[in-house]
């Protein structure tokens, strides 16, 4: 077969929806509190609407300039859209029989969200008070007509239309739009220990007769709409920053991609939406009783802890706490490599605020990607401008949905006096890198950060990533050049061991699987294991095919999109593909290759990276790749983080050949094993002091485990 034959690949598409079905599945396990299982709903209801806004966006803009797409591996955007909106539905019925489970466990758990007509005459007139006093001053009730033209409603706007009638005059219609700043569930004060909720559209439903009251209402829905949220960016704009705010209110009135409507609507009402939003000739959706369940995240907030995953404090390294706190001297002393959320993201604040009250630091370099709202590490490079030191920092503008506060941050950091450059001219810079550089006895000494995730306090709360501190005076040199690089497009010449895309990191994973290749030839044991967020480049691909006709035994553990069809008998039989969902969400990018051993070995040639294995991290993002030598950090990433991962059968599915996920079934002797609750109780090793040099993390080599779950012989009960 040719390389790029839809045969060989997953379509990107259907992938992410078969992810997206994982996230749904979570919500449906008994196993999982209940108040998390809601979560996991609002999840998938969230990230569906964000892939309408981007994905689904992006093909229908292909559909409508008439182009066939630019991969040749897929299907053409029209075929793609119809098989998206079949898929697409089937979730949305399956959330909504999903809610309706979970609705009813909330009520015997006290939680009750209530239809109007359940109401007690009490509970009406009491919802009737908060409803006059705090919602309906918020609204703003429109009947359409010339004289009141259809207003704009912005991405994900959500409300009721009404079907209005007047005595002597031509039909109308009303519209009832829900304010961002009124809650979704609306609670029904009570002396009683149940909470009550009604949703908003039921109250707006209920008190329409009285919002209109010179009108007969002859029918009423819900909808709620989806924008498309995509950006042009015109990298030869004289004002960066001006043009960015530009296109964020053109985005703000993008184009209506997906209208939702509820399953009862009259087909006049949903005839005068369509026509409205001019969105005739995309994706109306009917088939739901409840729009916009990423909503129920207000109820998580309500529900009681006991509800909830047990709570859990993330550990601060004991290594740091040995050496005073003091971050630089502790990474003098050795690599350090910090899992989070496991532990603490503080580590990271330290060594940059540490930095920055640090007479001798003389320079701090950063990329800024994502980072919070009240972000810390802003904080600290502004403490550090106005100390006098020479702080540069690259914010990436591009980072989806995150330009607004990336520009916020920027000017704040310029007003500091910090130097302020703004990504790259055609790429994008996802790299996740610090850079402090310190006078030490007449020389300078580069402490390097170099991370898998990003710089958002918040997201390390639930995101698993690994940040690895380093002195290594070559990766100090190595990252200096990437940061003139990102400055100054001069161009890295002679890195000796960071590898950067678009320039030679594809080059150089192609070269590792080559050698992995020439093992497998010459009789020597060859292996692959790998763990990223998404696998979809072709050429890696095809490599990883060749590499498993060769004999090399990979295992990839790839949480979301996943375009290798693994398990295929010539072409991919020694390829196994596993997805991890549960508690953390899985973000940490690793790639070991066995170096001519078997699989985990000291001799293991072990790496971590920012970049998922896709065209655009490899050909249109500056990324890192970066190898890991410290013993302890080395044994940490592959023996515990690597194979716990491999060895997870409580949170695990299979990709099937076929394109399904199989989830990981208890086997009668194997005990189960979950990698997130393993990390939750033991410490890692790079960050064991030397009081808990005895407290050695699990035995995973023991562990008994099937042998469909991985290769690695020793593990094989």
């Amino acid at each position: 077969m040719k390389p790029n034959n839809p045969s060989r690949l997953f379509n990107r598409e259907l992938s992410w929806l078969f992810f997206n079905t994982r996230v749904l599945e979570e919500a449906e396990n008994q196993d999982v509190p209940l108040l998390e299982r809601v979560r996991f709903l609002s999840i998938s209801a969230s990230n569906l609407d964000e892939f309408y806004m981007v994905r689904v966006a992006g093909l229908r803009e292909q559909v409508r300039a008439g182009l066939q797409g630019d991969d040749p591996s897929q299907s053409p955007p029209a075929e793609q859209l119809t098989k998206i909106d079949r898929r697409a539905g089937k979730i949305v019925a399956r959330q909504n029989r999903c809610w309706g489970k979970l609705q009813r466990e909330l009520a015997a758990e006290k939680i009750n969200v209530l239809d109007m007509d359940a109401l007690s005459d009490a509970q009406h007139v009491t919802l009737r008070e908060s409803f006059d006093a705090d919602i309906l001053p918020l609204l703003t009730p429109l009947a359409v007509d010339p004289a009141h033209p259809f207003p704009f409603i912005p991405n994900l706007g959500f409300g009721i239309v009404l079907g209005l009638q007047q005595a002597g005059r031509d039909p109308l219609f009303g519209l009832i739009t829900v304010p961002l700043n009124v809650p979704r569930f609306v609670e029904i004060k009570g002396s009683g220990k149940d909470r009550n909720f009604v949703k908003i559209e039921d109250a707006l439903h209920a008190f329409a007769p009285e919002i209109y009251p010179d009108f007969e209402i002859t029918s009423s829905g819900v909808f709620r709409i989806t924008r498309d949220s995509g950006i042009a960016v015109d990298e030869r704009a004289e004002d960066l920053v001006l043009h960015f705010e530009n296109l964020l209110r053109q985005r703000r009135r993008g184009l209506v991609i997906r209208l939702e409507v509820n399953r009862q609507m009259d087909v006049s009402l949903q005839n005068f939406l369509t026509s409205s939003f001019d969105c005739a000739e995309e994706t109306i959706s009917n088939k739901a009783d409840i729009l916009g369940l990423c909503d129920l995240s207000q109820l998580v907030k309500v529900g009681p802890k006991a509800l909830l995953f047990p709570s859990f404090s993330a550990r601060f390294p004991e290594r740091i706490r040995e050496f005073d706190g003091d971050c630089l001297a502790a990474i003098a002393a050795k690599d350090i490599v910090v899992h989070h959320p496991y532990e603490e993201f503080d580590v990271v604040i330290q060594f940059l605020q540490q930095a920055a009250r640090d007479p001798n630091v003389v320079a701090i370099k950063q990329t800024l990607y994502r980072t919070s709202e009240d972000s810390p590490i802003v904080g600290a490079l502004i403490d550090a401008a106005e100390s006098g030191k020479n702080v540069t920092a690259l914010v990436e503008l591009k980072a989806r949905f995150d330009e607004a506060s990336n520009m916020r941050w920027a000017r704040d950091l310029e007003r500091a006096g910090v130097q302020v450059v703004y990504g790259f001219v055609g790429y994008k810079t996802h790299a996740k890198v610090s850079l402090v550089i310190r006078r030490e006895q007449k020389e300078l000494r580069k402490y390097t950060h170099l991370g898998t995730g990003n710089y958002h306090a918040e997201n390390a709360k639930i995101y698993t990533d690994l940040a690895l501190f380093t002195a290594d005076p070559i990766i100090g040199e190595d990252v200096g050049k990437l940061f003139n690089f990102m400055t100054s497009y001069n161009e890295p010449r002679g890195l000796k061991k960071l590898s950067i895309a678009p320039l030679t990191l594809r080059e150089d994973l192609l070269k590792h699987m080559d050698r992995e290749i020439a093992h497998a030839h010459a009789g020597r044991p060859a292996t692959i294991w790998a763990k990223m967020n998404a696998l979809v480049d072709p050429i890696i691909i095809e490599k990883l095919y060749s590499a498993s006709q060769a004999g090399v035994k990979i295992d990839l553990v790839v949480r979301g999109i996943c375009c290798l069809r693994p398990g295929v008998e010539g072409m991919s039989e020694n390829i196994r593909v596993k997805s991890i969902i549960g508690r953390f969400l899985e973000h940490s990018r690793i790639v070991c290759f066995g170096n001519g051993e078997e699989l985990p070995s000291d001799q293991a040639l072990v790496y971590i990276s920012s970049a998922d294995w896709m065209p655009r991290n490899l050909n249109r993002r500056i990324e890192t790749f970066v190898p890991v030598e410290s013993p302890t950090v080395h044994n940490q990433i592959l023996d515990q983080i690597m194979m716990a991962n491999l060895l997870d059968n409580a949170n695990s599915w299979e990709l099937q050949a076929t394109g399904r996920y199989v989830r990981v079934a208890q086997k009668e002797g194997v005990p189960r094993f979950s990698a997130h609750e393993y990390f939750m109780e033991n410490p890692s090793l790079s960050g064991r002091g030397t009081a808990l040099a005895d407290s050695a993390p699990a035995h995973l080599e023991n562990a008994d485990i099937s042998d469909s779950q991985i290769f690695h012989p020793k593990l094989v009960s």
